[in-house]
């Protein structure tokens, strides 16, 4: 058996809960910087930034990825995810952190397929949901996710300052540029931004009005009517280039997508502070320096001839949003909202999440998310450091969201509470205190599924067998049709109980209810093949090891189905493959007899 399904389990670790006090803004304790532990310049810029804003280097994670602009999603969710959600356990800083800043040379873009309903996504738009996943959701990665912080039609004033009180999910920021010299200065920049400036809305010339075109519209009017801000605002919808223009605090145009703009840079000088987009698809691709000759629409550069908002960071912007694939016009930055909001006192982060349709999307934010030079609101310093729920022992706010989740799903509250203290527990590595949270859990509510299936797999890694397979049995008392719980009861039971006979009817009843998954596959066929019935098997064996070719345990397993079946050869294959993705496999019970019976030598 291989991949057994395991739960996704919510870790957090106790901490004292915070006295209440004055409201107050978002400071340098709501922040996590993430850098990479393999770019020098990633933390040579978490450094400055940290030092700059007075963040405890406590507040800090070094991921382990290759520096490129683009990941996997397994090595997206293995090394970038989980250890930014492991440093929040231990922390117990789960509402606490509100943004979290990423540096440069921590990938751009997790890789996949493109269109309305592909999934590939910007890395920090997919590190927004990372809340919502400690919480026990499940999120898709095909297509977009809509951004509860995103304002729509509501005004300004009507939209709470962020915090998890009122909102599921982190603003992901990204301090990144060309150069270091580059990113450097966009930092000293926004801690001391301008309060006046021009903003440029830069329309193109259309014959039928695009949504892009009334948006911009619509944001000169609306700033318009907001003092100071009357006579600030330079609109253009015609062929001409909002281009020389001193003090600008606010930009937005269509970049290469306006067959008028030609130039990478325009000449435009940007304030402390300014902030600005385009209507661009691809111009967050990189942050890789384009030769000095390079222009935009002509030769590719990255995978694309359109403009990279790199240049505007060099012109001297300070907060700004791209996009690292094709978002499609509706999911880009809304001006109408981005620039009301910070004109109006949100910090650069909340501004320009107010202004995003999506997330698990394309879009990334560069910019330093505690810049906020027009603030008067306050939050309230429960909200921003929410005490501990003394019954989960979880921060109270992901305290309240987990166990409402598992209770729309069925489970009693009480019993909810224990299985969230239960993966808070094992989270710590408290094992007898998550075993007593979970025992609670499942004498309140016998039917809680996912308690039962949490105490069989923390027997199992004790090596209890036996209380293992009861709690197994227990989860199929209250639901018989349970994969998870029959495939990995009939593998303790074919496996370390050498029992396959009774493990065979468990067996099949998993293939059926898991649709012949590669897992289930996997698991009967070896059952077969200990019961000697290797004819049975080898379709099994053989279909699961083409699904899952890079699972050395199904490689190895065929290699002793192949080699009872009489092909040496191929069980010779599948045998050097197993150990060639896995060399730990050594250890394995069934490697010594099985080599010995194809004649190979160590």
């Amino acid at each position: 058996m291989t991949h057994r399904s395991i739960l996704r389990t919510v870790l957090a670790a106790l901490i004292a809960a915070t006295a209440p006090a004055l409201a107050q803004a978002q400071s340098a304790r709501n922040v996590l910087i993430v850098s990479n532990a393999r770019s020098s310049v990633s933390r040579e810029i978490a450094d400055y930034y940290a030092q700059k804003r007075s963040i405890s280097s406590e507040q800090a994670v070094r991921v382990d990825v290759p520096v490129g602009d683009e990941v996997p999603r397994e090595v997206y969710e293995a090394r970038i995810e989980r250890p930014i959600a492991e440093w929040l356990v231990a922390h117990s800083a789960q509402d606490r952190i509100l943004y979290i800043v990423l540096t440069k040379d921590v990938p751009l873009r997790v890789a996949g397929t493109g269109g309305a309903n592909g999934t590939v996504a910007s890395v920090d738009s997919e590190l927004a949901l990372l809340y919502r996943k400690m919480a026990g959701q499940t999120i898709r990665a095909a297509g977009p996710v809509a951004n509860p912080y995103f304002a729509g039609d509501k005004p300004a004033a009507s939209v709470p300052l962020f915090t998890h009180r009122t909102h599921d999910i982190y603003l992901v920021m990204r301090l990144d540029g060309y150069t270091v010299s580059d990113v450097r200065a966009l930092i000293d920049r926004a801690s001391a931004p301008a309060k006046e400036g021009t903003i440029l809305l830069d329309g193109r010339s259309e014959l039928v009005q695009s949504a892009g075109n009334t948006w911009l519209l619509k944001t000169a009017a609306t700033l318009t009517k907001m003092a100071p801000w009357t006579d600030a605002v330079v609109l253009d919808t015609s062929a001409k280039v909002l281009r020389d223009t001193a003090g600008v605090i606010g930009y937005y145009s269509w970049g290469s997508n306006d067959p008028a703009i030609k130039d990478r840079h325009l000449g435009n000088t940007f304030v402390p502070g300014a902030i600005g987009a385009e209507f661009v698809s691809t111009d967050a691709r990189t942050f890789q320096e384009p030769p000095p000759e390079w222009t935009t629409n002509g030769t590719p550069y990255r995978g694309s001839h359109q403009s990279i908002i790199g240049d505007l960071i060099r012109d001297g912007i300070t907060g700004v949003a791209g996009h690292v694939a094709e978002p499609y016009l509706n999911a880009t930055i809304r001006p109408d909202i981005l620039f009301p909001a910070y004109m109006s006192g949100f910090n650069l982060a909340e501004a320009f999440y107010m202004a995003m349709p999506n997330l698990s999307w394309q879009t990334v934010v560069i910019g330093d998310p505690l810049c906020a030079p027009f603030r008067t609101r306050r939050a309230e310093l429960t909200d921003l450091e929410p005490p501990m729920d003394p019954v989960t022992e979880l921060p109270s706010q992901l305290s309240d969201r987990r166990v409402a989740l598992l209770v729309s799903g069925g489970a009693r509250k009480e019993a909810a509470q224990y299985l969230a203290k239960a993966e808070v527990r094992r989270g710590r590595r408290d094992t007898e205190g998550t075993l007593a949270a979970l025992e609670k859990a499942t004498t309140i509510d016998p039917s809680l599924i996912s308690a039962h299936l949490m105490l069989a797999l923390l027997h199992e890694e004790r090596a209890e067998w036996d209380k293992a397979i009861d709690a197994y049995k227990r989860t199929l008392t209250a639901k018989p049709d349970d994969a998870t719980a029959l495939n990995n009861l009939a593998y303790l039971l074919a496996v370390r109980k050498q029992d396959a006979g009774t493990a065979l009817p468990y067996a099949k009843r998993a293939y059926t209810a898991q649709n012949a998954s590669p897992a289930a596959t996997d698991t009967l066929a070896w059952v077969q093949h200990l019961l000697g019935n290797d004819v049975e098997a080898l379709p099994l064996i053989i279909a699961a090891s083409r699904q899952m070719p890079q699972n050395a345990e199904v490689r190895l397993h065929a290699a002793a189905i192949f080699a009872a079946t009489g092909n040496t050869a191929r069980a010779r294959d599948e045998f050097t493959a197993a150990l060639k993705i896995d060399p730990s496999l050594e250890n394995s019970p069934i490697l010594d007899p099985l080599r010995k019976s194809l004649g190979l030598s160590k």
